[in-house]
């Protein structure tokens, strides 16, 4: 579906970011996106999000809609046709709701803490981590997705934040494999989706961007 008034503000590297471009790529909306300089912010940045002044935001018919999560509900319903990413049924869609947040409160820090940390408090995020996936992975348990046998929010939620694997596996020295198989399995099937595979960078390059980023901050 052709839209010539989408725009996003992105950070291609922003696990946040990654969630808009799916959503979008999955209800077939073309967009404009327009990468941004945390070091210099835009002034269209700062004009459309002037409360948190970060990324994502998405611009539709010059109307600002920010916070990933709330972007991703947005698109669902500003553009309502199949597929839906939030079940119709209202206790499957709180559900969804429920596991979008506990990815937002739990899942970005306990990721950055393993590939930033050292030493014995790295060893102390790495245990956090991994207690974080279990729990996520229990909730999944043998189904395809979170949602049941299709893709959707809390799928679109998580799924960026497995660009970040091979990051956390070089810098932390564990295997995820081994600790959260049925996860590896799942982001194995996201993966074969067009919406997800376009919308994640290499692993490689997540990668060298950490690197780049523990050297800006005196992380090494």
């Amino acid at each position: 579906m052709a839209e010539t008034n989408v725009i996003v503000l992105d950070l291609w590297a922003s696990s946040y970011g990654m969630r808009v471009k799916i959503a979008l790529a999955e209800k077939g909306i073309s967009y404009e996106c327009r990468q941004e300089d945390f070091e210099a912010k835009s002034s269209l940045l700062l004009e459309m999000n002037p409360v948190h002044k970060m990324i994502p935001v998405l611009i539709h018919n010059g109307k600002p809609i920010c916070e990933s999560l709330n972007i991703v509900q947005y698109i669902d319903e500003a553009w309502n046709h199949k597929p839906s990413l939030l079940p119709y049924d209202p206790y499957k869609r709180s559900q969804a709701r429920f596991w979008g947040d506990y990815i937002d409160k739990n899942v970005y820090n306990a990721v950055k803490r393993v590939w930033t940390g050292k030493g014995e408090e790295q060893e102390e995020c790495k245990k956090q981590f991994i207690e974080c996936w279990k729990i996520l992975e229990d909730e999944l348990g043998d189904k395809p997705y979170f949602g049941g046998e299709e893709f959707g929010y809390v799928d679109v939620a998580l799924v960026p934040f497995t660009s970040w694997f091979y990051t956390v596996e070089t810098n932390g020295k564990l295997s995820i494999e081994e600790e959260c198989p049925k996860i590896v399995d799942w982001v194995k099937r996201c993966m074969l989706k067009e919406s997800v595979a376009k919308s994640l960078p290499h692993p490689r390059q997540i990668y060298a961007f950490a690197l780049q980023y523990k050297q800006r901050h005196g992380l090494e």
